[in-house]
């Protein structure tokens, strides 16, 4: 095994303890930030005109926007839910459109969307964090 793939592992093991210990707060915050990091190197890529890595990044992107869409409870969440919903789309579609014109503008735009969320999830009073979503009872 050569340097890189021990680190690759490491990081996979790490991730994964990091998911396994997390509570679904931690989850949707972790989300977040793999989505930052991906539209960052996305960025990068475009600005290197590494095509393939762009479209690689772009896509993971949108695939945990799209993870964070389906995270939403729509009865429970009401006009927050809703209006994510209505963000997580138009990102969606302006990384689609980014993709096609090679335009780090759009990715900045949907960067700056995201850390927004980011700010207003982080800021989440503790009291909110629930842990253990509670199970149904029984019948007796």
């Amino acid at each position: 095994m050569n340097n890189q793939q021990a680190v690759r592992q490491y990081q996979h093991v790490n991730t994964q303890t990091n998911i396994d210990d997390a509570s679904p707060h931690q989850l949707i915050a972790m989300l977040i930030n793999g989505a930052l990091s991906r539209l960052a190197t996305a960025r990068g890529c475009m600005e290197r005109k590494d095509f393939a890595g762009k479209g690689l990044q772009l896509g993971k992107s949108i695939d945990i926007i799209g993870g964070l869409q389906n995270s939403l409870d729509m009865e429970a969440g009401g006009d927050i839910s809703a209006n994510l919903d209505a963000l997580y789309d138009y990102s969606i579609r302006r990384l689609s459109e980014a993709g096609l014109n090679n335009d780090v503008t759009i990715v900045d735009e949907v960067t700056n969307l995201l850390r927004e969320i980011k700010f207003g999830w982080d800021n989440i009073p503790q009291e909110f964090h629930h842990r253990d979503v509670p199970q149904p009872k029984a019948a007796s």
